[in-house]
């Protein structure tokens, strides 16, 4: 069974997709219209999938690398400058940044309950989205996996593009409901699912048929996360299913994040998809565990000190024979 203990070398891994400046409000009960609450805690942090992907990499010893769409222009734009600052400071390069003048960062307030759970309203400008990188193939010619969310689909596309014909590895961090034949998922070698983003996408109320319905279109690795579910997932021996690490709930923001940039991070490494799951699911669990969104991303210490509790081995989930 593959050990994930130490850091193995690996290329750079570009996280490519949406940067949200994020104000974190941590309240013991959510707002009901009309009333007002006192909030616990609150922080301002960086935010948004890709984002906070490559700050999750950067924390566990990888090399970060981040591309997005920003608002400007330069010493202009606040919000966008703060992100990009915060992104230095944890170690993350930012050389795929497209600024667009005359708007700013999206934004995101988030407000975080006693038992972990969210609540978020975003406003995000529509002008973001027209942004495009100038050279796709220069940008990824040295990037070992990409991993993009499909936030900004038509940014992220021409990437995924330029790394298949590279040969390299494509991770989609599939986020928001789309369509099963959407081309974002076909350039993909791996896609990894929310439950409520495969349900939505694959128009199916459960989770193993919409796994194997989207398996079967895109070709790729396919698997989906649930929370505190187990991970689902499809390879040629059929549905295989793992446990996620059990713990007490703090705040689940970016977790899903962490994950993707965990498990894109151990395929850079060249560890197999089980093996990058597990890593990726105890990095999610410690994450789970510290309040601030991906403030609270862990260290890879702590995440092999996680493993190590099990015996620092890869648990394969059982095989499930595909209907």
């Amino acid at each position: 069974m593959a050990s994930i203990s130490g850091v193995r070398s690996a290329g750079p891994v570009l996280c490519a997709g949406i940067a949200v400046q994020d104000l974190v409000f941590r309240v013991e009960h959510f707002p009901v219209p009309g009333q007002k609450i006192q909030a616990r805690d609150f922080v301002i942090v960086g935010g948004g999938c890709a984002a906070n992907a490559a700050v999750a990499i950067a924390r566990l010893g990888g090399r970060a690398r981040y591309a997005g769409p920003l608002g400007g222009p330069p010493d202009d734009e606040p919000l966008s400058d703060r992100l990009l600052a915060d992104l230095a400071r944890e170690g993350v390069t930012a050389d795929g940044i497209v600024r667009i003048g005359g708007v700013s960062a999206p934004v995101s307030a988030i407000f975080i309950d006693g038992s972990g759970e969210k609540m978020i309203a975003t406003r995000r400008n529509p002008k973001l989205a027209g942004a495009r990188v100038a050279d796709p193939d220069g940008l990824v010619a040295d990037i070992a996996v990409l991993l993009a969310d499909n936030r900004y689909p038509d940014f992220v596309l021409p990437l995924c593009q330029a790394m298949r014909r590279r040969g390299q590895p494509v991770v989609i961090d599939a986020d928001r409901v789309t369509s099963i034949d959407d081309p974002l998922l076909a350039t993909a070698t791996h896609v990894i699912f929310s439950a409520e983003c495969l349900l939505g996408t694959a128009g199916m109320t459960e989770l193993e048929p919409a796994l194997r319905k989207a398996a079967a279109r895109t070709g790729a690795f396919v698997a989906v996360t649930n929370g505190p579910d187990d991970i689902l997932w499809i390879e040629a021996l059929g549905l295989r299913r793992m446990p996620v690490f059990a713990v007490e709930a703090v705040d689940t923001l970016a977790a899903g994040d962490v994950f993707h940039g965990a498990f894109a991070l151990a395929l850079a490494e060249g560890h197999d998809e089980p093996a990058a799951m597990r890593f990726a699911a105890a990095a999610a669990a410690l994450k789970c565990t510290r309040f601030g969104g991906i403030a609270g991303a862990p260290n890879r210490a702590d995440v092999e000190g996680l493993l190590g509790q099990g015996g620092n081995s890869i648990q394969q989930g059982a095989v499930l024979p595909l209907k």
